[in-house]
């Protein structure tokens, strides 16, 4: 797969959480660390995501928001 983002975290799918149209998909990077991604079913069923499956979350933002407290 070659992609033109620079970040991409490869991990395992440790959730899967179907809504009505998109389903929330929680990844282990390792480390502890985990990112979550909302996407459509229909990515879900495509890309045949499920818990166990290794995937790349790809992150391409053109927006980095900080917080703090």
């Amino acid at each position: 797969m070659k992609i033109s983002a620079r970040n991409a975290l490869k991990g395992k799918v440790t959730s899967v959480v179907p809504g009505v149209v998109t389903a929330k998909v929680t990844i282990d990077i390792g480390g502890g660390k985990s990112v979550v991604s909302v996407v459509t079913l229909d990515s879900v069923k495509e890309l045949d995501i499920k818990v166990g499956k290794e995937v790349t979350a790809i992150i391409k933002a053109t927006d980095v928001l900080l917080g703090v407290e």
